[in-house]
Protein backbone atom coordinates (compact mmCIF):
# COMPACT_ATOMS: atom_id res chain seq x y z
CA UNK A 1 0.00 0.00 0.00
CA UNK A 2 1.56 3.27 -0.69
CA UNK A 3 2.70 5.78 1.68
CA UNK A 4 -0.08 8.61 2.81
CA UNK A 5 1.09 12.20 2.44
CA UNK A 6 0.87 12.97 6.34
CA UNK A 7 3.00 11.54 8.62
CA UNK A 8 1.61 9.15 11.41
CA UNK A 9 5.15 9.47 13.40
CA UNK A 10 7.30 13.02 13.76
CA UNK A 11 11.04 13.44 15.78
CA UNK A 12 11.92 16.45 15.22
CA UNK A 13 15.09 18.11 16.42
CA UNK A 14 16.23 15.49 19.08
CA UNK A 15 19.33 15.72 20.91
CA UNK A 16 19.75 13.71 23.54
CA UNK A 17 22.93 13.03 25.83
CA UNK A 18 24.62 10.29 28.58
CA UNK A 19 26.69 11.96 30.76
CA UNK A 20 29.52 13.64 27.71
CA UNK A 21 28.61 10.93 25.56
CA UNK A 22 26.27 12.59 22.33
CA UNK A 23 24.36 10.23 21.63
CA UNK A 24 21.70 12.07 18.97
CA UNK A 25 22.13 15.04 17.39
CA UNK A 26 19.76 17.17 16.61
CA UNK A 27 17.48 14.01 14.25
CA UNK A 28 14.36 14.64 12.45
CA UNK A 29 12.24 11.56 11.11
CA UNK A 30 9.52 11.35 9.26
CA UNK A 31 6.73 7.92 9.29
CA UNK A 32 4.16 7.39 7.18
CA UNK A 33 1.79 4.17 7.07
CA UNK A 34 2.29 1.78 4.53
CA UNK A 35 6.33 2.70 4.85
CA UNK A 36 9.26 0.25 5.70
CA UNK A 37 11.64 2.31 6.78
CA UNK A 38 15.20 0.70 7.91
CA UNK A 39 17.61 2.01 10.51
CA UNK A 40 20.86 1.87 9.61
CA UNK A 41 24.42 2.81 11.67
CA UNK A 42 27.70 1.37 13.49
CA UNK A 43 27.32 -0.05 16.63
CA UNK A 44 26.74 3.22 19.13
CA UNK A 45 25.56 5.34 16.35
CA UNK A 46 22.58 6.31 18.11
CA UNK A 47 20.02 3.50 16.71
CA UNK A 48 18.73 2.07 20.23
CA UNK A 49 18.46 5.31 21.96
CA UNK A 50 16.30 7.02 18.96
CA UNK A 51 14.05 3.73 19.40
CA UNK A 52 13.72 4.17 22.96
CA UNK A 53 12.30 7.67 22.43
CA UNK A 54 9.89 6.88 19.79
CA UNK A 55 8.43 4.38 21.97
CA UNK A 56 8.25 7.06 24.62
CA UNK A 57 10.34 5.09 27.23
CA UNK A 58 12.59 7.95 27.78
CA UNK A 59 12.19 11.91 26.99
CA UNK A 60 14.38 13.48 24.74
CA UNK A 61 16.18 16.29 26.08
CA UNK A 62 16.13 18.68 23.35
CA UNK A 63 13.44 18.01 20.87
CA UNK A 64 9.78 16.48 19.99
CA UNK A 65 8.81 12.77 19.43
CA UNK A 66 4.88 12.63 18.63
CA UNK A 67 2.88 9.67 16.90
CA UNK A 68 -0.64 10.86 15.73
CA UNK A 69 -0.05 14.22 17.47
CA UNK A 70 0.40 12.25 20.26
CA UNK A 71 2.86 11.97 22.92
CA UNK A 72 4.23 8.51 22.61
CA UNK A 73 4.21 7.36 26.03
CA UNK A 74 0.11 8.03 25.87
CA UNK A 75 -2.39 5.24 26.22
CA UNK A 76 -3.62 6.01 23.30
CA UNK A 77 -0.53 5.91 20.84
CA UNK A 78 0.50 3.19 22.94
CA UNK A 79 -2.57 1.10 21.98
CA UNK A 80 -1.31 1.59 18.58
CA UNK A 81 1.79 0.50 18.38
CA UNK A 82 3.16 -3.54 18.25
CA UNK A 83 6.88 -3.89 19.43
CA UNK A 84 9.54 -6.96 18.99
CA UNK A 85 12.85 -5.78 20.69
CA UNK A 86 15.69 -7.91 21.00
CA UNK A 87 15.45 -7.67 24.79
CA UNK A 88 11.94 -8.55 24.75
CA UNK A 89 11.15 -11.49 27.61
CA UNK A 90 7.44 -13.25 28.62
CA UNK A 91 7.27 -15.84 31.31
CA UNK A 92 8.50 -19.01 29.74
CA UNK A 93 5.97 -20.89 31.94
CA UNK A 94 2.60 -20.05 29.43
CA UNK A 95 2.40 -21.62 25.90
CA UNK A 96 2.19 -19.48 23.14
CA UNK A 97 -1.37 -19.90 22.42
CA UNK A 98 -1.79 -18.25 26.34
CA UNK A 99 0.49 -15.85 25.70
CA UNK A 100 -1.07 -14.48 22.42
CA UNK A 101 -4.74 -14.64 24.06
CA UNK A 102 -3.07 -12.43 26.83
CA UNK A 103 -1.91 -9.90 25.03
CA UNK A 104 -4.49 -9.53 22.88
CA UNK A 105 -6.55 -8.83 26.01
CA UNK A 106 -4.74 -5.48 26.16
CA UNK A 107 -6.68 -4.32 22.64
CA UNK A 108 -9.70 -3.09 21.76
CA UNK A 109 -10.21 -4.75 18.22
CA UNK A 110 -7.40 -7.46 18.49
CA UNK A 111 -6.99 -9.69 15.60
CA UNK A 112 -8.15 -13.10 16.27
CA UNK A 113 -5.69 -15.11 17.91
CA UNK A 114 -6.00 -18.17 15.28
CA UNK A 115 -5.32 -15.27 13.03
CA UNK A 116 -2.20 -13.87 14.73
CA UNK A 117 -1.32 -17.17 15.09
CA UNK A 118 -0.99 -18.12 11.60
CA UNK A 119 0.17 -15.23 10.82
CA UNK A 120 3.04 -15.24 13.11
CA UNK A 121 3.66 -18.58 11.79
CA UNK A 122 3.43 -20.38 14.71
CA UNK A 123 0.56 -22.24 15.00
CA UNK A 124 2.09 -25.66 14.83
CA UNK A 125 3.62 -24.60 18.05
CA UNK A 126 0.92 -22.69 19.69
CA UNK A 127 0.70 -25.38 22.54
CA UNK A 128 3.94 -25.35 23.83
CA UNK A 129 5.76 -23.27 26.72
CA UNK A 130 7.74 -20.31 25.56
CA UNK A 131 10.52 -21.96 27.72
CA UNK A 132 10.88 -24.74 25.41
CA UNK A 133 10.99 -23.09 22.14
CA UNK A 134 13.94 -22.76 19.96
CA UNK A 135 15.37 -19.11 19.29
CA UNK A 136 13.74 -19.02 16.11
CA UNK A 137 10.62 -19.93 17.60
CA UNK A 138 11.29 -17.83 20.15
CA UNK A 139 11.66 -14.61 17.52
CA UNK A 140 8.09 -15.67 15.85
CA UNK A 141 6.10 -16.12 19.30
CA UNK A 142 7.47 -12.55 20.14
CA UNK A 143 6.35 -11.62 16.68
CA UNK A 144 2.82 -12.71 17.24
CA UNK A 145 2.80 -10.64 20.76
CA UNK A 146 3.90 -7.41 18.47
CA UNK A 147 1.23 -8.26 15.54
CA UNK A 148 -1.93 -9.16 18.11
CA UNK A 149 -3.01 -5.27 18.91
CA UNK A 150 -3.65 -4.53 14.91
CA UNK A 151 -0.70 -2.00 15.33
CA UNK A 152 -0.21 0.98 13.01
CA UNK A 153 3.16 0.90 13.36
CA UNK A 154 5.10 -1.83 13.96
CA UNK A 155 8.89 -1.40 15.65
CA UNK A 156 11.42 -4.33 14.49
CA UNK A 157 14.60 -4.13 16.86
CA UNK A 158 16.99 -7.17 14.81
CA UNK A 159 13.54 -9.00 14.52
CA UNK A 160 15.21 -12.19 12.40
CA UNK A 161 18.35 -12.60 14.54
CA UNK A 162 18.52 -16.31 14.85
CA UNK A 163 16.32 -17.18 12.50
CA UNK A 164 17.16 -19.91 9.72
CA UNK A 165 16.23 -19.11 6.13
CA UNK A 166 12.81 -20.65 6.02
CA UNK A 167 12.33 -18.93 9.19
CA UNK A 168 13.02 -15.53 7.97
CA UNK A 169 10.81 -16.12 4.82
CA UNK A 170 7.82 -17.04 6.28
CA UNK A 171 8.66 -14.00 8.73
CA UNK A 172 8.82 -11.47 5.89
CA UNK A 173 5.50 -12.90 4.69
CA UNK A 174 3.88 -12.13 8.11
CA UNK A 175 5.34 -8.31 8.14
CA UNK A 176 4.45 -7.90 4.40
CA UNK A 177 0.66 -9.04 5.22
CA UNK A 178 0.93 -6.14 8.09
CA UNK A 179 2.01 -3.80 5.32
CA UNK A 180 -0.58 -4.40 3.19
CA UNK A 181 -2.90 -3.11 5.92
CA UNK A 182 -1.13 -0.05 6.07
CA UNK A 183 1.09 -0.59 8.75
CA UNK A 184 3.74 1.52 9.02
CA UNK A 185 7.38 -0.61 9.79
CA UNK A 186 10.53 0.59 11.47
CA UNK A 187 13.34 -1.94 11.25
CA UNK A 188 16.64 -2.24 12.77
CA UNK A 189 18.68 -4.70 11.43
CA UNK A 190 22.28 -5.71 10.94
CA UNK A 191 21.59 -7.63 7.98
CA UNK A 192 21.52 -5.02 4.97
CA UNK A 193 20.44 -7.32 2.24
CA UNK A 194 16.81 -7.55 4.23
CA UNK A 195 16.83 -3.74 4.31
CA UNK A 196 17.51 -3.40 0.52
CA UNK A 197 15.18 -5.73 -0.28
CA UNK A 198 12.19 -4.73 2.33
CA UNK A 199 12.79 -1.09 2.89
CA UNK A 200 10.53 1.68 1.01
CA UNK A 201 13.56 4.17 3.07
CA UNK A 202 16.88 3.24 4.89
CA UNK A 203 17.68 6.28 7.08
CA UNK A 204 21.59 5.94 7.96
CA UNK A 205 22.81 7.41 11.66
CA UNK A 206 26.63 7.97 12.23
CA UNK A 207 27.51 9.59 15.39
CA UNK A 208 24.33 10.91 16.14
CA UNK A 209 23.67 12.58 13.10
CA UNK A 210 21.17 11.32 10.05
CA UNK A 211 23.82 11.21 7.04
CA UNK A 212 21.67 9.64 4.38
CA UNK A 213 17.58 9.47 4.23
CA UNK A 214 16.19 8.06 0.99
CA UNK A 215 15.14 4.72 -0.67
CA UNK A 216 17.62 1.87 -1.25
CA UNK A 217 18.54 2.46 -4.97
CA UNK A 218 19.01 6.56 -4.08
CA UNK A 219 21.37 5.99 -1.47
CA UNK A 220 23.46 3.23 -3.47
CA UNK A 221 23.47 5.64 -6.37
CA UNK A 222 25.33 8.55 -4.31
CA UNK A 223 28.20 6.31 -4.03
CA UNK A 224 28.74 6.53 -7.70
CA UNK A 225 30.67 3.40 -6.89
CA UNK A 226 30.54 -0.02 -8.92
CA UNK A 227 32.11 -3.06 -7.03
CA UNK A 228 34.75 -5.03 -8.59
CA UNK A 229 35.79 -8.74 -7.09
CA UNK A 230 38.73 -11.13 -8.16
CA UNK A 231 41.37 -13.32 -7.15
CA UNK A 232 45.04 -11.52 -7.04
CA UNK A 233 47.87 -11.92 -5.19
CA UNK A 234 48.75 -8.44 -5.36
CA UNK A 235 48.79 -6.82 -1.76
CA UNK A 236 45.97 -5.00 -0.49
CA UNK A 237 48.48 -1.56 0.09
CA UNK A 238 49.24 -2.12 -3.90
CA UNK A 239 45.55 -2.01 -4.54
CA UNK A 240 44.72 0.76 -2.45
CA UNK A 241 47.34 2.58 -4.21
CA UNK A 242 45.93 2.19 -8.19
CA UNK A 243 43.87 5.12 -8.92
CA UNK A 244 40.33 5.51 -8.38
CA UNK A 245 39.96 2.64 -5.99
CA UNK A 246 37.86 3.64 -2.82
CA UNK A 247 38.34 1.12 -0.47
CA UNK A 248 39.49 -2.54 -0.38
CA UNK A 249 38.20 -5.87 1.17
CA UNK A 250 39.54 -8.78 1.40
CA UNK A 251 37.51 -12.29 2.46
CA UNK A 252 39.33 -15.51 2.41
CA UNK A 253 41.20 -15.95 -0.96
CA UNK A 254 38.63 -13.11 -2.58
CA UNK A 255 39.21 -8.95 -2.86
CA UNK A 256 36.66 -7.08 -3.59
CA UNK A 257 37.01 -3.15 -4.48
CA UNK A 258 35.04 -0.31 -4.74
CA UNK A 259 35.79 1.83 -7.38
CA UNK A 260 34.77 4.93 -9.54
CA UNK A 261 35.88 4.35 -12.43
CA UNK A 262 35.88 0.44 -13.08
CA UNK A 263 37.01 0.19 -16.63
CA UNK A 264 40.21 1.87 -15.64
CA UNK A 265 41.11 -0.03 -12.69
CA UNK A 266 39.90 -3.32 -14.52
CA UNK A 267 42.76 -2.48 -16.89
CA UNK A 268 45.14 -1.67 -13.95
CA UNK A 269 44.72 -4.44 -12.64
CA UNK A 270 45.46 -6.95 -15.30
CA UNK A 271 48.59 -4.69 -16.05
CA UNK A 272 49.70 -5.55 -12.60
CA UNK A 273 48.55 -9.31 -12.10
CA UNK A 274 48.28 -11.25 -15.47
CA UNK A 275 47.60 -14.06 -12.80
CA UNK A 276 44.38 -12.62 -11.76
CA UNK A 277 41.23 -14.44 -12.08
CA UNK A 278 37.39 -14.82 -11.17
CA UNK A 279 36.65 -11.11 -12.41
CA UNK A 280 33.62 -9.57 -11.50
CA UNK A 281 32.06 -6.34 -11.65
CA UNK A 282 29.01 -5.24 -10.43
CA UNK A 283 27.07 -2.34 -9.05
CA UNK A 284 27.44 -1.97 -5.13
CA UNK A 285 25.38 -3.02 -2.95
CA UNK A 286 23.33 -1.52 0.01
CA UNK A 287 26.22 -3.19 2.16
CA UNK A 288 29.25 -1.52 0.32
CA UNK A 289 26.93 2.20 0.16
CA UNK A 290 26.63 1.92 4.10
CA UNK A 291 30.38 1.06 4.68
CA UNK A 292 31.31 3.68 1.84
CA UNK A 293 29.24 6.49 3.29
CA UNK A 294 29.90 5.77 7.39
CA UNK A 295 33.68 5.35 6.15
CA UNK A 296 33.37 8.99 4.12
CA UNK A 297 31.34 10.56 7.51
CA UNK A 298 34.69 9.15 9.69
CA UNK A 299 37.22 10.62 7.41
CA UNK A 300 35.14 14.47 7.37
CA UNK A 301 35.01 14.29 11.11
CA UNK A 302 38.70 13.30 11.65
CA UNK A 303 39.81 16.47 9.15
CA UNK A 304 37.24 18.61 10.44
CA UNK A 305 39.12 17.78 14.33
CA UNK A 306 42.61 17.27 13.15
Amino acid sequence: MPATDAPLGELTGLTHRYGSTLALDDVTLTLRAGEVVSLLGPNGAGKTTLVRLLLGLIRPQAGRVALWGMPPASHAARLRVGVMLQVGRVPETLTVREHVHLFSSYYGTPVPVADTLAMAGVAEFAGRRFGRLSGGQRQRALFALAICGRPDLLVLDEPTVGLDVESRRAFWVGVRAMIARGCAVLLTTHYLEEADAVADRVVILNRGAVIQDGSPRAIKQRIGARKITCTTDLATASLHAIDGVRSVTRTDDRVMLLTDDAERVVRELLARDPGLCNLEVAGARLEEAFLALTAQEHAHVDVASA
